[in-house]
């Protein structure tokens, strides 16, 4: 199998996270390509028309797209078992969460980042900034107990996601107010599988 990715893509990081928490990275080749919202590398359209990443691409099967779809496949071929049947609509609600936060820092990074400046519109980027502290103040109001519980995808999910708050948002300093994030987050930061994936 093959992985389309980008090192900078969250997204695709939590695949290539997944992949080496559970001691499965040999068996996929991560194909790093150079993509943007502006100009799609060529090398993904055959396998996702979007031009969206990650996608797997299979040995016996069409390409998969979306990370939440692919971590379920590759969990599914029993690479980890991070989708607990005991507690799995909390898992797949906060993974949507971290998902959630991912799509609001991207299109602030967007905004910022492709946009001409005389063009940007401040309004939205803090629209889209209020949607990931809210998305935040809920984890540290009422998600605490599901970080402490044995590993799972959507812990994975919200490590991914903080990590891009630090790399593309730092000077917004998402762990003001929120002392169990951050010392959860500052917990899970030297796992292996984050330290090697972290974006720079």
């Amino acid at each position: 199998m093959k992985l389309i990715m980008s090192p900078l893509s969250p997204y695709a990081r939590k695949v290539r996270v997944l992949l080496r928490e559970a001691g499965r990275e040999a068996e996929v080749e991560e194909v790093a390509v150079a993509t943007t919202a502006l100009a799609t590398d060529t090398a993904i359209l055959p396998h996702n028309p979007t031009g969206r990443i990650p996608v797997l691409v299979r040995d016996d099967g069409p390409a998969l797209m979306d990370s939440r779809v692919i971590c379920r496949f590759l969990d599914a071929r029993g690479f980890l078992g991070l989708y607990p049947q005991a507690r799995l609509w909390e898992t797949l609600t906060l993974e949507a969460l971290a998902e959630g936060v991912l799509d609001s820092a991207l299109l602030m990074a967007y905004e910022v980042r492709l946009r001409p400046e005389e063009r940007r519109f401040e309004p939205w980027v803090e629209a889209q900034w209020a949607k990931v502290a809210r998305a935040l103040d809920a984890v540290e109001d009422r998600w605490h107990p599901h970080l402490a519980a044995p590993l799972d995808m959507a812990q994975l999910a919200l490590a991914c996601a903080l990590g891009y708050l630090d790399f593309r948002h730092d000077a917004r300093a998402w762990r003001t107010g929120r002392p169990r994030l951050a010392a959860w987050e500052a917990r899970m930061r030297d796992r292996p599988a984050l330290a090697a994936t972290r974006p720079a």
